[in-house]
């Protein structure tokens, strides 16, 4: 910016003094008027000259350095010959009408490939097109004057759409026909391969690829139509597993449920049975020998037994004659009044 400013200033001067004196000479072209000196016509040359002189200083000093903007480096060029060192921002000076100083773009840059389409295979051996790929890249600021010297038209064919063409192509050829169409899975396969393409052909830390962008990979209408029958295959299958999954928690549940209850009934029953146990353990505690005899005679009908056992009366074995009546079956029938049985004397207990 500066540099224009000066060269602009410059030639204004320069092309001011030429007028001024073009003009003063188109005055002093007449007759010189009586009683004015010679000597004052030549001074009016001067101011002209001045003019002339500082619009040439002008011109000169705007040739004499080069600013470098940020993102930028320089490349000096002698009589043709670029030097190899790299020139950093800021100011940096140069011989006018000698040297020259060529700004290199070390930015991000995009390169697109949008008119033609790139063709390929998958590892499947299935045709697939890709367009609208764009490629970021960035120039080493080391590399400049390497670059400005050793690349024919480096802004333009630095990427060059046949070596990104043959690494998509390679990177393809590696992936199935899913992944050929995922963009997390091939750009940066397709990057890295870019890259190396290029480390290739300029050497190693020259162009650094930051960013590969694939906006369409297509394949013809018959592996569309394959495709889309294999994913309704895959859909029809896990709704089939999601459906089986809530079958198996069914039946899971149910036999859960049936589990618990059944250890809910059993748990009831033992609760039940030590219930009963513990009653009657309770009676068995509470039974002695008085219980016994008041139950003996809450059911005595007041008839001796015919037959004691044992040693002690009231807590023997009772053992009651039973009556027997006989019928005797004929044309006719009878009842025989059974023939009383002869009270038993009760023997008394031996004295211990």
């Amino acid at each position: 910016m500066l540099n224009t400013i000066l060269r602009v200033l410059g030639f204004a001067l320069v092309l001011g003094g030429i007028i001024l004196l073009g003009w003063k000479s188109f005055q002093n072209t007449g007759t010189v008027p009586q009683g004015v000196p010679a000597a004052k016509k030549k001074s009016f040359k001067k101011p002209a000259l001045i003019l002339v002189l500082l619009g040439a200083l002008s011109i000169i000093a705007s040739l004499a350095f080069t600013i470098i903007p940020t993102g930028y480096t320089g490349v000096r060029v002698t009589f043709g010959q670029v030097e190899q060192r790299t020139l950093n921002n800021g100011i940096n000076f140069q011989i006018p009408l000698i040297q020259e100083i060529v700004l290199v773009n070390n930015k991000q840059q995009d390169i697109k490939f949008n008119d033609n389409a790139i063709s390929s295979e998958t590892s499947e051996r299935n045709t697939v097109n890709f367009r609208g790929i764009t490629v970021t890249y960035q120039i080493n600021p080391e590399k400049s004057a390497w670059i400005f010297a050793n690349v024919t038209n480096y802004e333009a064919g630095l990427v060059s759409e046949s070596l990104v063409a043959s690494a998509i192509k390679t990177t393809s050829k590696t992936l199935s026909p899913n992944d050929c169409t995922n963009r997390s899975i091939i750009e940066p396969k397709a990057k890295d391969n870019i890259q190396k393409s290029l480390d290739e052909k300029y050497g190693p830390d020259v162009v650094y690829v930051n960013k590969v962008v694939i906006n369409d990979a297509a394949f013809d209408s018959e592996y569309d139509e394959k495709i889309a029958k294999k994913q309704q295959a895959q859909i029809d299958y896990e709704t089939q597993q999601i459906e089986n999954k809530k079958n198996i928690e069914k039946a899971e549940a149910d036999a859960a449920v049936m589990k618990t209850q059944a250890q809910a009934k059993a748990e009831a029953k033992v609760i039940a049975a030590q219930a009963e146990a513990d009653s009657n353990k309770l009676i068995s505690d509470s039974i002695d020998e008085n219980v016994l005899r008041n139950k003996y005679y809450e059911i005595w009908d007041g008839k001796l037994p015919a037959t004691i056992v044992g040693a002690d009366a009231a807590a023997s074995i009772l053992i009651n004659a039973m009556p027997t009546n006989n019928s005797t079956s004929g044309s006719g029938s009878s009842s025989v009044t059974p023939t009383p049985a002869p009270t038993p004397t009760p023997t008394p207990a031996p004295e211990s």
